[in-house]
């Protein structure tokens, strides 16, 4: 059997998960280790300013608006939902927007854990977009802006009324940075460093609105809260989260790390790191475009992700296969590449369907994207040639 011939270029950085994502172009850990604050107490003066410089100088990157107040929180961009949702949901009716796994967790949370009453959830499969026009006006409303596990995003915040009553809680995580928020239409937003920062896990950021802080203040949960949810003592905000001093101790390694990817995205400006995730996706959807055996997962190109894009087999002999066996076909596409050292971290969210992730988020470069794209073409003619020869 004559198997194709490897690609001779490789990706100079072959790490494409969604996260934790590929570091910043040139990261080494001894610059990192060069600004971190180790065997220091966070609550010391100098470990303390390194915190509130990450928050501050967060909030001027976004361009958050005056008023929000910009947070550290334990535990990524699930403690910082989880903080929002417990504290934050109960007086309004809630609408939750799935159309991927961890909408669907929000959801569960919701309904099953705080088992709140008047919950709406509008429900879309992996790939589309949930009817947005159907989110109530006087309702809370809980999405994620970007769905990591299945490379839909919503196009816009039009959908959600500038006078709205109820808040809009925004899971962010994979489209800060690389995605305009429309942050007049935002009251809870949410994402974690390692996603387009390239930075470590385990810690979140929190950002409130002046509305999410009215709501804090004046609404009392009729359920316990554990400590690391909590946000306001005696009725009134507690105003230290929001200037780095943190609810539980943080790792100061990653937050000289979030520093050192902070001072990189500074160096070449929004606009640059939200061009640098564009050019990525497109390198990659031109190459599917010009495929018949692979689609982007998202038909509307206006609700394809330029951050987390998935990937479906299209080929009609794969397609045909059942679940199990189109996750045979593409993890073995993927053992390839992983082995050959050429792409790492590409397979698809456990629960959405079966086909590849690739990260495209502003820490990587197109030609690594270029590069994998042609062993992408070569693990799936391998494959289809083994299993034609067995």
């Amino acid at each position: 059997m004559s198997l194709p011939s490897q690609p001779q270029v490789k990706p100079a950085r072959p790490e494409f998960s969604s996260g934790p994502c590929g570091k910043r172009p040139g990261w080494t850990l001894e610059s990192v280790a060069a600004k971190a604050f180790l065997g220091r107490s966070h609550r010391a003066s100098k470990p303390k300013a390194q915190l509130k410089s990450v928050i501050d100088r967060t909030a001027k990157f976004l361009g958050v608006p005056e008023g929000y107040r910009v947070g550290i929180v334990p535990a990524s961009d699930t403690g910082a939902v989880e903080m929002a949702l417990w504290s934050l949901l109960g007086p309004r009716p809630v609408d939750v927007l799935v159309w991927e796994s961890f909408g669907a967790g929000w959801a569960t949370d919701i309904q099953k854990q705080l088992k709140l009453d008047d919950v709406n959830v509008l429900k879309a499969e992996y790939g589309a977009l949930p009817d947005l026009a159907a989110v109530r006006k006087d309702a809370d409303v809980v999405f994620t802006w970007n769905g990591t596990t299945s490379g839909a995003r919503v196009p816009n915040a039009d959908w959600i009324a500038a006078d709205r009553e109820g808040l809009a809680i925004c899971d962010a995580t994979s489209a800060a940075f690389a995605q305009d928020l429309d942050w007049a239409k935002l009251d809870v937003i949410t994402f974690s460093w390692q996603k387009v920062m390239g930075g470590e896990g385990a810690h979140g950021i929190l950002i409130l609105s002046p509305r999410a802080v009215e709501r804090l203040e004046t609404f009392t949960p009729d359920r316990p809260l554990p400590k690391i949810f909590r946000l306001t003592k005696g009725g009134k905000l507690i105003e230290g989260v929001f200037k780095g001093e943190t609810i539980n101790t943080p790792s100061m390694l990653c937050v000289a790390d979030a520093e050192d990817a902070l001072d990189w995205m500074e160096e070449l400006g929004p606009a640059t790191i939200r061009a640098r995730a564009d050019a990525n996706f497109a390198a990659l959807q031109a190459w599917a475009d010009g495929r018949d055996w692979i689609a982007n997962l998202v038909e509307a190109p206006q609700a394809r992700s330029n951050t987390s894009v998935c990937l479906k087999i299209t080929d009609p002999e794969v397609a045909a296969l059942d679940d199990a066996g189109q996750r045979a076909f593409v993890k073995e596409m993927v053992s390839l590449i992983e082995k050959a050292d050429a792409g790492y971290d590409i397979n698809g969210y456990r629960d959405a369907p079966a086909g590849l992730r690739v990260w495209c988020g502003a820490t990587v470069d197109t030609a690594d994207v270029e590069a994998l794209t042609a062993w992408l073409d070569w693990a799936y003619e391998a494959v289809k040639a083994e299993r034609a020869a067995a």
